[in-house]
Parts: structure tokens; sequence; C-alpha cells
């Protein structure tokens, strides 16, 4: 039995399984996509931004994040950063099919390797997609790495967040991912741009990133009441994380 639970495993975790589950995941996201009545909010504090300085940081909590790249109109280069893990490179294989690329690390793992090549990509015009409470938590937390890059670069900062009534809501994973279901009403809303100075101090970068965490879990909060979804808390951690602070 312990033989074939390998075997299983293997077989999960091989490349072959994770091109057959990121092509899955993108006909799911497909799917609920262009079945929702969507009510679209200030898309355009994005889209204005990205014209005007030629590239953006944009921020999604990790439990939002499948749908937002069917927003995406391709109009320029778009790289989001990705954990390396195999859950990551599944990500990697949808976000692909959307016309998005990859940058090997996550907004907590990897950083500092990663960092150069944002920064790099920002400065020629790629505009860098973060998920900051990624990859394992606190859920709906902002860390403060989109800040540097905001600050080195003064390109601005816009958050992305959606709800869709009648999503399922997954309670066993830490950052309460939904899962919606075709034919429903949903909210994609974006948050005013937030631009941080070059000689910000520490105590003003740490004002900043309160001030952008608020705005963007008011923002969630308030469309999932809308939509009469349930209250999602924040900080919470993945099991594996949360073994790191015993």
């Amino acid at each position: 039995m312990a033989f074939f639970k390998n075997i299983g495993k293997k077989i999960i975790r091989s490349h072959a399984a994770g091109i057959i589950f990121s092509f899955l995941a993108y006909w799911y996201v497909r799917l609920i996509a262009a079945t929702t009545k969507w009510d679209v909010r200030n898309l355009n504090n994005f889209y204005d931004n990205l014209d005007k300085f030629g590239s953006v940081i944009f921020i999604a909590w990790h439990g939002r994040v499948p749908v937002i790249p069917y927003f995406w109109d391709r109009r320029s280069t778009l790289k989001a950063l990705v954990s390396p893990h195999r859950d990551g490179q599944i990500v990697v294989g949808l976000l692909k099919r959307f016309g998005i690329g990859h940058i090997d690390g996550s907004s907590n793992e990897r950083a500092a390797s990663a960092a150069i090549s944002l920064l790099k990509e920002l400065q020629q015009g790629t505009t860098i997609a973060i998920i900051p409470d990624g990859p394992r938590g606190p859920s709906m937390t902002l860390g403060l790495s989109p800040l540097y890059y905001a600050q080195k670069t003064g390109r601005p900062i816009v958050g992305v967040t959606y709800s869709i009534a009648n999503s399922f809501v997954v309670e066993k994973s830490w950052d309460r991912m939904l899962l919606p279901k075709p034919f429903n009403k949903g909210i994609c809303a974006v948050t005013k741009p937030f631009f941080v100075p070059a000689d910000a101090t520490k105590e003003e970068l740490e004002q900043y990133r309160r001030n952008i965490e608020d705005e963007m879990n008011t923002l969630t909060w308030q469309i999932d009441k809308e939509l009469k979804m349930p209250y999602i808390p924040k900080g919470t951690l993945s099991k594996k994380k949360r073994g790191n602070h015993n």
C-alpha cells in the first residue's frame, strides 16, 4: 500500500501533472470569468497609471488571485513573482496561457535574488505582479517588498481584488481561497495608486504599508459584504509556517 501511495505522490508532483493541472485551472478560470456578471470598479486606476509610467507594481491577496489574469489586456509585458515550488509551477502554466510571464521567487522567499530582476524589469517597462501574503501567510497582510520596489523605481502600487457571489470558501486552506461557481454576480475592484517617496524613512514606510493593507482589506470586505459572502479575517498562516513559529 505504501508503494502505491508513494507512486501516486510522484505522479501528482510530476511535470506532466503540473501541465494538466495548469490546463484545467486555465479553463476553469475562463469559464468562471466569462459566465460571471461583472461589476468592474476603477480598473482605470491600473491601466491609466500603466500608460503614464510605463510599468506598475500591482498586488493581490493569495486567496483572490485565480480570476485576476482574466482582466489583463496584454497591452505590455507583465510578469508575476511566483514561488519556485510545485504549486508555483502550476501557477506559471496558468499565467502563461493568459500571456503573463514570471520571475522565480516570492514575497518572502528568495526575495534577495528576485529583487535585482524585479527592479530591472520595472525600469525596462515591465509591470510586476506580487502576491504579498504568499506563499504561506499571514493572509491579507502586506509585506514591505512591494514598497521597496516602489521606493526605488518611483512606480505606483495598485491593489486588485474581487469577490463572486455564492463562492465556496476553502476553509481548510490558510488563505481561505474562493472557489467560484459559474453564472453568478462578481465585483472586481481596484485601489487608488500608492506612491512611495524615495526618501521615506523606516517609520514612514510602515505607515504606507498599513495604509495600503487597510485599503486592500477594506475593499475586499466591502465587496464580500455586498455579495453576501462571509467575512474572512486576515492573519491566518499555513500549517507549515505555523509549525515554524512553534
